[in-house]
C-alpha cells in the first residue's frame, strides 16, 4: 500500500488521523475505519475498503495509493463525493486519478 501526501480525511476520523494512518501500517485491526483508494482498475472512479481487508496478504503487497480515511460508512461515502467533486473542479474531470496527478 502507498500513501498520498495530500490525504483527505473525514471530519470524524480527523482527530484520531495520525493513529489511525500508524495502526493501518503497524497492521493492527480497526473496526469501523474505511480507506479510500484509487481503483484497483480503470472502470472504476475510485475503491472503498473497510480498514481491516487491509490485513490481507494481498493488500500489503499491493501498490493500491490510499487517497482518504473515514469513520464509519457513511463518512466514507460523503468524503468519496468530496473527492470526485475536487476532482471535477480542479481537473474537469471526475477521473480521481487525474486529481492525484496534478498533486504529486
Amino acid at each position: 500500500m502507498l500513501w498520498n501526501n495530500r490525504l483527505y480525511v473525514g471530519e470524524m476520523a480527523e482527530p484520531h488521523k495520525k493513529t489511525i494512518v500508524k495502526k493501518i501500517k503497524n497492521n493492527k485491526v480497526q473496526l469501523g475505519i474505511y480507506v479510500l483508494a484509487l481503483p484497483a482498475n480503470e472502470e472504476n472512479v475510485m475503491d472503498i475498503y473497510p480498514a481491516q481487508v487491509l490485513l490481507q496478504e494481498h493488500f500489503k503487497k499491493s501498490n493500491q495509493l490510499i487517497i482518504g480515511i473515514a469513520k464509519g460508512k457513511d463518512e466514507a461515502f460523503e468524503l468519496m463525493m468530496q473527492i470526485i467533486t475536487d476532482s471535477i473542479t480542479e481537473t474537469g474531470s471526475y477521473r480521481v486519478k487525474d486529481l492525484v496527478e496534478k498533486y504529486s
